[in-house]
């Protein structure tokens, strides 16, 4: 896998963990009553909270996550090494190989 394929299966990865962060944290902040808060409550936090929350599963992957990043990242790499071992032994890719 070339430098450029591995950083963005890296991102990539990163990028799920954020967004499941999000999810998984999405139900706290639905619970929580911010209307007594000095600058809590409103439509305006309803609209925005998601945003929010997405926000900070992202930071909470950027600065080193659950593990989830590494996980992904490391079966998205053994498919597309398994992807590319198995078109390299196709009989299609073969010089002078049977090709339909």
């Amino acid at each position: 896998m070339s430098p450029q394929d591995e950083n963005r299966v890296r991102k990539t990865a990163r990028d799920f963990e954020a967004m499941a962060l999000g999810e998984m944290l999405q139900p706290m902040f639905d619970t929580v009553d911010n209307s007594a808060a000095p600058f809590g409550g409103g439509n305006a936090e309803k609209q925005f909270r998601s945003m929010q929350v997405l926000e900070l599963g992202k930071e909470v992957a950027r600065s080193g996550g659950i593990g989830i990043a590494h996980q992904v990242y490391g079966r998205m790499k053994a498919m597309q090494e398994q992807a590319a071992q198995a078109s390299s032994i196709h009989p299609s890719n073969r010089t002078g190989g049977y090709r339909p």
